[in-house]
């Protein structure tokens, strides 16, 4: 099902600047029993990601009510929320006024092996690397031609998921996830300052580690430095965490600190916080 600004329908204008520019927003949500998972913290991020882009702040209360009636009846879905900027002329320069589009549409949950979460996955490393650009780190904007292109660098059925550096050769992310490694029982991870994504899931590993005592530590790190960890894992809101069993053609343990953080995240899995409107 398919809601563009709250109406039932599959099309939009083709000056929309989404098309057009990749201008705008969107958050992948799971929909677990018929609600769409941490939806608060995804309204959250599309807010702040909205601030930054300089797209008028569109009304939460609504894409919330819009989120929770098109996710009634669904388990083991995906929700898609798009916010565009909206249609104009030709050209970079902003229209005024601005009005934005906003899409919200239900997935099929992706047939991900159940092996993925109890017995780790392969990655590799990509070749194409991520630029630098403060204004747009963190936020899920449209704009993934980096992924889109590192995710055509495999084929292999064998790799799950391609880790990518950024133009400093710092490990950042994996295409559709955020990553981080164990060494001497302290946590890794990116800080996103240039480039990434801020992912949900990420937020809540490292809300985790600080809560349970975790030593959590957000630097720059390399290929080295991931390939000498303990112990690694990816997350992201659709999957949770899958532990990395392999990296091109380093073997890597799945410890415990990992199996304890994938427990506690099946603990949330069903966060039912209103958001602040």
């Amino acid at each position: 099902m398919t809601l563009v600004n709250g109406f039932p329908q599959d099309t939009l204008e083709l000056s929309d600047r989404g098309l057009q520019y990749g201008d705008g927003l969107f958050e992948t949500i799971a929909i677990k029993k018929g609600h769409p998972c941490f939806i608060n913290r995804h309204l959250d991020r599309l807010n702040e990601g909205c601030r930054r882009l300089l797209i008028p702040e569109y009304c939460s209360k609504l894409i919330y009510n819009e989120a929770i009636s098109i996710s009634k009846g669904l388990n083991n879905a995906v929700l898609k929320i798009i916010i565009t900027r909206g249609s104009g002329g030709r050209g970079y320069r902003q229209p005024e006024p601005i009005h934005p589009n906003r899409i919200l549409s239900t997935h099929p949950f992706p047939k991900y092996s159940t092996a993925f979460k109890e017995q780790g996955v392969s990655v590799r490393f990509c070749e194409t690397r991520l630029g630098l650009n403060p204004s747009l780190a963190r936020i899920k904007h449209l704009n993934r031609l980096e992924q889109v292109l590192a995710r055509a660098e495999w084929s292999n059925l064998n790799i799950q998921e391609g880790i990518m550096l950024d133009l400093n050769n710092h490990v950042i992310e994996g295409t559709m996830t955020n990553l981080f490694y164990i060494k001497n029982n302290t946590l890794f991870t990116p800080p996103l300052l240039y480039s990434g994504v801020a992912g949900i899931m990420r937020q809540i590993v490292i809300e985790l580690a600080h809560t349970n005592g975790y030593t959590l530590v957000l630097d720059n790190f390399t290929e080295k430095e991931l390939l000498s960890a303990d112990e690694a894992f990816l997350c992201n809101s659709i999957i949770g965490i899958w532990p990395i069993n392999s990296i091109n053609s380093t073997s890597l343990q799945i410890g415990l600190i990992t199996r304890q953080l994938q427990f506690m995240i099946s603990r949330y899995e069903h966060e039912e916080i209103i958001p602040n409107l």
